[in-house]
C-alpha cells in the first residue's frame, strides 16, 4: 500500500481532502507533527466527509520517528526544488511520498540529505507551487498508474443514465 506523508501540515481542509484521496486510492496517510490543527477539527471531517474514520492514519512526533518506523522504505520527497519530475522515476506499491507544509515545503536539510529521491511537478515560471491536495493526487495516481492500479476497481459503469441510440 502506498503511503502519503504530510510533514507538519497546517491547513485542516487540505489534510481532510488528502485523507479522502488516500482512502479512495488505497493509500495510507502519515502525519508528522506538529500539526497546525487538531485532528478532531470539524474542518478535517468536513473536507474528508464520512471517510475519515475508515482511513488508515498514523501520527509521528517528528520526522525522525517516521524514519525509525520505516527504516527500509523508499521515500520520495515532493518539492519544487527537485531536478527530476515525478514522472521520471519508478515507484513501488509500498513507497512513501512525503510532502511539506503548505507555507514552506519540506525543510531544506531533509531535501539535501535525500536529493536523489526529490521529485517535482513541472510548472510555468510564473507559478510557485500547486495546492497540496492537487500535488498529492497527481503524484499518488502516477504511482498507481505505474503499478497498474493494483488493488483498485478496474471497471466502471454509468449509472442512472440511459441512452436510446
Amino acid at each position: 500500500m502506498p503511503g502519503i506523508v504530510l510533514h507538519e501540515p497546517e491547513i485542516p481542509y487540505n489534510t481532510g481532502n488528502i485523507g479522502r484521496t488516500c482512502l479512495n486510492a488505497g493509500a495510507s496517510l502519515h502525519l508528522i507533527e506538529p500539526l497546525g490543527f487538531f485532528l478532531d477539527d470539524r474542518s478535517i471531517k468536513r473536507a474528508g466527509l464520512d471517510y475519515w474514520d475508515k482511513l488508515d492514519v498514523t501520527r509521528y512526533m517528528d520526522y525522525a520517528a517516521f524514519l525509525d518506523a520505516h527504516p527500509q522504505s523508499t521515500i520520495w520527497y515532493a518539492t519544487t526544488k527537485a531536478r527530476r519530475t515525478y514522472a521520471d522515476v519508478a515507484y513501488g506499491m509500498d513507497d512513501f511520498i512525503l510532502f511539506g507544509k503548505e507555507s514552506a515545503g519540506i525543510p531544506e536539510e531533509i531535501l539535501k540529505e535525500n536529493e536523489a529521491r526529490c521529485i517535482r511537478i513541472p510548472m510555468t515560471e510564473e507559478g510557485r507551487s500547486l495546492n497540496l491536495c492537487n500535488s498529492v493526487a497527481i503524484i499518488l495516481y502516477e504511482l498507481l498508474r505505474q503499478n497498474r492500479f493494483k488493488g483498485l476497481k478496474k471497471t466502471g459503469a454509468l449509472h442512472h443514465l440511459s441512452y436510446d441510440l
